[in-house]
């Protein structure tokens, strides 16, 4: 075997050599792989996520949808868009046959270990953290909500039942023979009377027993003296704790501070995992705006969802004249980071990670991420 010239008997040298050779194959690999899938457009399956996602005037729009398109073409891929609901298009990728998966996924999606071992994910191309979002308390709303309340209400009615009871127990011992204190001839006055007196009672207010002229009405006023004792401790508990669980509402700070609310998250979402793995208790819904809409509306107390979606929406919807009770808390809760879905081992995953990266160093992308989420 002829000897190798000098030069290439260098090792370092040899190893430039062998480390461009590599390289070289890779890239022919990643070309080659590329050729391939354009020859057939790829199926893009695509679910509606703003901002990442915007479906608007018959067109997809959105971060992720303008970072994909500007993959795809650095690529020079061909693709084919197929709408899916939010979570179906992770059930889909998850649990449908891989002769039917579609090649990519693009919404606001984010990368799990859970996941990662179902499904491929490219690079991460936006880091956001989970939030809640409440609607502001004000002093009005927050009377209102107390006396809403249904504890409040139903200690209400009892107090009341309670002193209509006793009142008209009081009325038929003393309305013929004590004229002080059932005075009134008119029907009204014969009704709220023994209710008045029901509640002076409840109240410890000033009626003793020696305002009652019969013996029975007398016992009767000393026993309930000292029960109206235990009986006002009770209610003044329930009243507390109402008052407290009031006041919870807006010292949200953390996620145990949800535990006695009503609250949201999306289904099969990550914010529904942190939710459970601390095991408070929450509704799911199907669909993002839904959820927006029943905290508008007061069927939800809080919901968690990503920050960056929270944000757009309530945003989005307090310049259309909504939601402007509604605010996202200033606490992040869990890092959430967001990425496009492939198959496992899809050829091109190489390709589109570099691609991302160039991608994410451009001037358009920074004014697409500020256009949307003021970032």
């Amino acid at each position: 075997m002829p000897d190798l010239p000098p030069r290439i008997r260098s090792p370092k040298l040899l190893r430039l050599i062998l480390a461009a050779i590599i390289s070289l194959q890779s890239s022919l690999a990643c070309a080659a792989a590329g050729e391939e899938l354009t020859t057939n457009p790829l199926t893009v399956g695509i679910a509606e996520c703003p901002p990442f996602v915007i479906f608007e005037d018959g067109r997809y729009s959105g971060l992720a949808v303008y970072l994909w398109e500007q993959v795809g073409n650095e690529l020079g891929l061909g693709w084919n868009y197929e709408e899916y609901r939010l979570g179906g298009l992770l059930e889909t990728i998850t649990t449908a046959d891989p002769a039917e998966l579609p090649d990519v996924g693009i919404s606001c999606t984010s990368v799990t270990a859970e996941r990662e071992e179902l499904i491929d994910f490219s690079h991460s191309f936006h880091e956001t953290y989970t939030a809640i979002a409440v609607r502001e308390t004000t002093l009005w709303s927050a009377v209102i909500g107390f006396f809403s309340n249904s504890r409040v209400v139903k200690a209400i009615l009892i107090i009341l039942g309670v002193a209509a009871l006793i009142g008209g127990v009081f009325f038929l011992l003393e309305h013929r023979v004590n004229k002080k204190i059932f005075s009134s001839q008119t029907v009204l006055g014969r009704i709220l009377e023994p209710i008045i007196v029901g509640l002076m009672f409840i109240s410890n207010g000033p009626i003793r027993f020696y305002r009652f002229k019969t013996l029975t009405g007398r016992v009767l006023a000393t026993v309930l003296t000292f029960m109206s004792t235990f009986f006002i401790a009770a209610i003044t508990a329930v009243l507390a704790s109402s008052f407290t669980l009031d006041a919870m509402r807006t010292e949200i700070r953390s996620l145990d501070d949800l535990r006695n609310l009503h609250v949201g998250a999306l289904q099969g979402s990550t914010s529904s995992e942190l939710l459970s793995s601390y095991a408070i208790r929450h509704e799911t819904r199907q669909d993002l705006d839904e959820l927006i809409n029943d905290l508008e509306a007061g069927r939800l107390e809080a919901i968690v969802s990503d920050a960056a979606f929270l944000q757009y929406r309530i945003n989005q919807g307090k310049s259309q004249g909504q939601f402007k009770s509604l605010t996202v808390l200033p606490y992040e809760l869990e890092a959430q980071n967001y990425a496009f879905i492939l198959t496992e081992e899809s050829p091109l995953r190489e390709s589109i990670n570099r691609a991302l990266l160039t991608v994410r160093m451009q001037q358009g992308w920074r004014e697409k991420l500020r256009e949307y989420i003021g970032e």
